[in-house]
């Protein structure tokens, strides 16, 4: 069975004397129980501040991405290593965000993703069609180039430490959540393209992730379609009370 998660991505957001706080708040609002993941990926400047806050909890961390290279002269990049160090878990590769703005393609995402698995990371895989590619009904054709070049070369090891976000980039930061019908139509793609590359097992044991524009009101009905494991949240992650909203939510009988 998979374990459902709940993934909160500050983005640019957040300085650190605030971040400890909103840790204290989440804790102070439920002890956080349940059978579920929480991970929260804060700026690079606050992972310290946060590793600190969560000691001793069920919250996770993450770092929002990643350098390509292992070491060396990369000024002003963060290696697998030093988010390893930092207390992460978890790493978010390939958020649209990273591809639309600072131009990463397919290969440099899935160089990306071999580092972090060598790194004993967990990857969050963030995969998705724009505006342009949604209206023209590409869709599938977007998802299916994304995952096969993203994970090209990877091995069954590697790819147990794979979670996958599916993130239709006309509902980031919109306003507009996709359908939780139209998500669960995706998300059963990508399963069978998994099965199709990795095997019924490994496409059954993948847990397969929804961002875009959640919050409280959408999250329960998008947890509840079969193959939405989990959800990658963005602006509602901002406020403790929010993110708890949707935790809440989503496991109302857990």
């Amino acid at each position: 069975m998979r374990r459902p998660i709940v993934v909160g991505n500050w983005k640019m957001n957040m300085l650190i004397s605030s971040s400890g706080h909103w840790v204290e708040e989440l804790l102070n609002t439920s002890d956080c129980a349940g059978t579920f993941d929480i991970v929260v990926a804060p700026p690079f400047t606050s992972l310290s501040v946060v590793r600190k806050s969560i000691e001793g909890s069920k919250i996770q961390l993450a770092g929002q991405n990643m350098a390509s290279e292992a070491e060396g002269a990369q000024t002003g990049e963060i290696s697998a290593i030093m988010l390893k160090d930092a207390g992460c878990d978890y790493v978010i590769l390939g958020h649209s965000e990273r591809r639309q703005y600072h131009n990463e393609s397919d290969e440099l995402i899935n160089k990306k993703i071999f580092l972090a698995c060598e790194n004993a990371l967990n990857v969050i895989f963030c995969i998705g069609e724009s505006v342009g590619e949604h209206n023209k009904d590409k869709t599938n054709d977007v998802i299916e180039r994304q995952l096969f070049d993203g994970l090209q070369g990877l091995k069954e090891d590697q790819l147990n430490s794979l979670l996958i976000a599916y993130e239709p980039i006309w509902a980031i930061g919109t306003g507009h959540t996709a359908n939780p019908n139209q998500v669960q139509d995706v998300h059963s793609f990508i399963r069978s393209l998994c099965e199709k590359s990795f095997g019924k097992d490994l496409a059954r044991a993948t847990r397969i992730l929804y961002g875009g524009s959640v919050d409280s009101q959408s999250s329960s009905a998008l947890m509840a379609q079969p193959d939405v494991d989990g959800l990658l949240v963005g602006g509602a992650s901002l406020r403790s009370k929010s993110f708890y909203d949707i935790i809440k939510s989503s496991f109302k009988g857990d």
